[in-house]
């Protein structure tokens, strides 16, 4: 059986990982700065971590949520702590679209409304509401199609008000990355998210957060929304919240009841899952990281700020964007396959940074070198390029 072709990949087979890096099945060790698109939040197999699940699988693995599991009140207890959301309510559940999908779904119900607005730009999934709101039309299928959605300019105030003036009472939800990732770390602007929360409140619709990448504290605080001082209604959860263990949730607003059967999920909250999520809580308090994501990021973004062929450096934290020329269009491809660095990427010539929150400094200094030399080499290839064509 041949395996369904969704993705162009690189031909590299990762066998072992630790920390900021991971090696191949040859040997060759790799600086890891995407982190398998954001997941890897604590480092890779962190010996806490480990533990954690290795000590609930010799208990119990799975269980289905018609029975009480414990783990999940000791998830929520200390997600409260962490986040400082301990009034919200917390719903477990697998991935990021599927966040994303019960996020939606649950506005609809508290409003009774269909109508949802989203930005330009935006990515929230691949699943049916989800890749509906997600401006890429490529990636929907004719039956996602959804005359409920309305897709508006990022960090455009005044069609956005205009907007709600006019259809205000139909919209059930506003969804919106904080920073976009897949959209090219586009960071939504302070005055824009306090807009949203006002019209929000205007009307009575729902205000999402989707901090499936820019959550869990990559950005230096725990929620991206943070740095702007507005609260969302809802949050949706992934990526780092399991470290690469498959788990995800929301975080509701006690002002939403939950009714039975509103929501639901088979694997939502299972053992395995509180027990990795647990753990990257617990270190992410131990270890400091958000405060260590924020110096780290402010130290990259520094140091690449002062490279004169990289443009509008952008982010927070640890999830850093920039801008290369077309002529330096390699540098993504020739980083990994010859100085052997992960690096993420957003058409058409961006290079993304989304290294787990434990970093180390001696790593951010390994990039820059490999990125000095490598900017240097296409230099010197471009002038000889010039020559011989002149």
């Amino acid at each position: 059986m041949k395996l369904f072709d969704v993705y162009p990949v690189n031909p590299i087979n990762i066998v072992k990982a630790e920390g900021s890096y991971v090696w191949d099945n040859t040997g060759i060790k790799y600086l890891d700065l995407y982190g398998g698109h954001a997941v890897i939040s604590i480092g890779h197999t962190h010996p806490h971590w480990v533990k954690r699940i290795e000590e609930q699988l010799h208990r119990i693995a799975f269980y289905s949520n018609s029975v009480q599991i414990p783990l999940q009140q000791e998830l929520a207890d200390l997600f409260g702590k962490v986040s400082g959301k301990n009034d919200y309510q917390l719903f477990l559940c697998n991935s990021g679209a599927e966040a994303n999908e019960n996020a939606l779904k649950l506005a609809s119900f508290a409003t009774g409304r269909k109508r949802i607005i989203s930005f330009t730009k935006a990515f929230h999934g691949r699943t049916s509401l989800a890749v509906a709101v997600t401006d890429n039309a490529s990636i929907q299928a004719p039956v996602n199609e959804n005359p409920h959605i309305t897709i508006l300019p990022f960090n455009d105030e005044n069609e956005f008000a205009d907007t709600m003036d006019k259809i205000g009472h139909e919209v059930a939800a506003v969804i919106i990355e904080g920073i976009q990732g897949v959209g090219g770390i586009q960071v939504a602007e302070a005055d824009f998210i306090k807009l949203i929360r006002k019209k929000c409140d205007e009307y009575g619709s729902v205000f999402i957060a989707d901090e499936v990448q820019c959550g869990y504290g990559r950005t230096g605080k725990f929620f991206s929304l943070d740095h702007t001082g507005i609260s969302a209604d809802i949050y949706s959860m992934a990526k780092g919240m399991g470290n690469g263990f498959p788990v995800a949730g929301i975080a509701i607003t006690p002002e939403i009841a939950p009714k039975h059967f509103m929501l639901g999920t088979t694997f939502g909250g299972n053992h395995l899952a509180c027990a990795a999520a647990i753990a990257v809580l617990e270190v992410l308090q131990q270890e400091n990281l958000m405060q260590h994501a924020s110096e780290m990021g402010d130290k990259l973004v520094q140091q690449l700020s002062e490279r004169n062929i990289i443009k509008n450096v952008r982010g927070k934290g640890l999830m850093i964007g920039f801008d290369v020329p077309e002529t330096y269009k390699d540098l993504r491809k020739n980083l990994l396959n010859k100085h052997h660095l992960f690096t993420g990427e957003a058409k058409p010539n961006v290079i993304r940074l989304l290294p787990a929150l434990s970093l180390p400094e001696s790593a951010c200094d390994q990039f820059i070198k490999k990125l000095d030399f490598e900017i240097s080499y296409i230099n010197q290839k471009n002038v000889e390029a010039i020559s011989v064509s002149g």
